[in-house]
């Protein structure tokens, strides 16, 4: 659904969630704003058994000017009624009457009806971000009103615990272009926590529970606002011998959890999906990350499953230092790159070398310093990643043709000092690779965590079924190969 298709309708009610939070004000607020400069007649409200009460909800709406209002009845059917951060018939929203219903949300879909419009990407960290792409698509920029802007920001602030879980790039993107008042949120930042909450915080953390054997806590709070259990495993993770902290509350709707690691093994990002898998989602950045699951998807109780969960995480995974490693090459396959068309992109003829760039992908960002040698590889599936000149022209021929393919989310590089953004399409080479390369590989039994021999700092994860593989002629040059990938680029010898 965009945009353009809700403009043939008069009369517009746009309604969130009961007890609406920061990220459901700043969605509906942007709407309104959309459907003001259309000239339409619009009202933007939530309704419930209780007014906003919290106070940084209410400095939000009064410094950013948010037109909400407060509607415990409704006289008329709208001819289009909007739910924002929820869904038309969801639990959390009062029901309103409506000629045509229509969703904006970036939880997981739970109402399914082939009448009500809609666009769900529970992909991304908030709802903010969903309707900022939304109009960007059809020509419009929030920074014309730094208010909008600034609740947007706030929106995926707090939705995200204070930007901890936000991995995807069109969240990331949002951030980096919003032209917000840094001034207002650190106000409303620090205005999250009430009495009542310190006291949660304070009696959630005598209650934790230690795993000495993996270093990792784990703190069951009462229900409270999700950036509380931020605030929880924050605190809890300054322990000496705690490496990561999960706290977690079990509300009426949802089960909410935050991620806190100190340790290189542990990606709290990784750590945050393993917990919700099936059940809910979750996500985030290396050192933070979080998630939600599905009351209505468990089968025993949360608490039982997030214990249960992360002591499993602990006993699956594998972990290789590809430095301090060599595999035993006997037992494995002996594979040749198989012919095929990729891209490269020479990195100092999109910024000049010495420029510290952040390259942004589905799969995260690289953060380098462009060198000469510098290039980027474009593979079969659209992914990217780093090689040096001397390595790719050992494997590459290169061809005369520009490369070109389709992207789910088109990488693009972000000078870090000047905070201009490229697109790596227009600079991408088409290069064929020359089966020169041997490597020998093995599937997966068990899922790995690897060091390579580059990066002591972060690790690959692989699956099971995804292959584990070693340059023949490099016996510490140990990577992962996705299983989807493997087939099409390489063949048994």
């Amino acid at each position: 659904m965009l945009l353009k298709e809700l403009l043939p309708y008069k009369n517009i009610i746009i309604q969130c969630h009961d007890n609406p939070d920061a990220d459901a004000l700043a969605s509906g607020y942007a709407l309104k704003w959309f459907f003001e400069k259309n000239k339409k007649n619009v009202r933007f409200i939530y309704r419930g058994r209780y007014e906003i009460k919290k106070s940084n909800l209410l400095m939000m709406i009064q410094e950013l000017e948010i037109p909400v209002e407060y509607a415990p009845f409704i006289s008329e059917d709208p001819d289009l009624l909007i739910t924002v951060d929820c869904q038309y018939g969801e639990k959390n929203v009062t029901k309103t009457g409506c000629k045509k219903a229509a969703v904006i949300d970036h939880h997981r879909k739970i109402i399914d009806d082939p009448k009500v419009l809609e666009n769900i990407n529970s992909e991304i960290g908030s709802c903010s971000t969903v309707i900022w792409q939304m109009l960007r698509e059809e020509g419009y920029d929030p920074n014309e009103n730094k208010l909008l802007a600034t609740a947007l920001y706030y929106g995926l602030y707090t939705d995200t615990n204070r930007l901890s879980e936000v991995w995807h790039p069109i969240d990331r993107d949002m951030l980096d272009l919003l032209s917000y008042n840094k001034s207002i949120i650190t106000r409303l930042s620090n205005s999250n926590i009430s009495l009542d909450e310190l006291k949660i915080t304070g009696k959630a953390i005598m209650n934790y529970e230690y795993h000495k054997s993996n270093k990792y806590l784990v703190i069951e709070s009462e229900s409270c606002d999700p950036s509380i259990l931020g605030v929880i495993s924050d605190f809890a993770l300054e322990t000496v011998g705690v490496d990561v902290c999960l706290a977690y509350f079990v509300g009426n709707y949802e089960v909410k959890f935050s991620v806190r690691s100190c340790s290189k093994e542990v990606h709290a990002n990784e750590l945050a999906a393993f917990l919700a898998e099936g059940i809910g989602g979750g996500g985030g950045h290396f050192l933070k990350a979080g998630g939600t699951l599905k009351p209505e998807l468990l089968t025993r109780p949360a608490a039982e499953v997030l214990k249960e969960r992360i002591a499993l995480y602990y006993d699956t995974y594998l972990v290789i230092y590809a430095k301090d490693t060599m595999l035993d090459t006997s037992t494995m396959k002996r594979c040749r790159k198989a012919p095929q068309t990729l891209g490269a992109v020479k990195l100092s003829e999109v910024y000049p070398v010495g420029t510290h760039v952040s390259i942004r992908t589905l799969e995260g960002d690289i953060d380098t310093i462009i060198d000469d040698d510098a290039w980027l590889m474009i593979g079969v599936e659209g992914e990217v990643y780093p090689i040096s000149e001397q390595k790719l022209r050992k494997s590459y021929e290169f061809t005369s043709f520009r490369f070109s393919t389709d992207f789910k989310y088109e990488p693009r590089i972000r000078n870090a000092g000047t905070g201009e953004i490229k697109y790596v399409l227009p600079f991408a080479k088409t290069i064929k690779s020359t089966g020169s390369s041997i490597i020998f590989v093995k599937p997966l039994v068990q899922p790995v965590k690897l060091f390579t021999q580059w990066t002591d700092d972060r690790y690959y994860s692989g699956r099971v079924g995804d292959y584990i593989a070693v340059r023949a002629d490099d016996e510490h040059d140990i990577y992962i190969i996705n299983k989807e990938i493997f087939d099409k680029t390489y063949r048994s010898m």
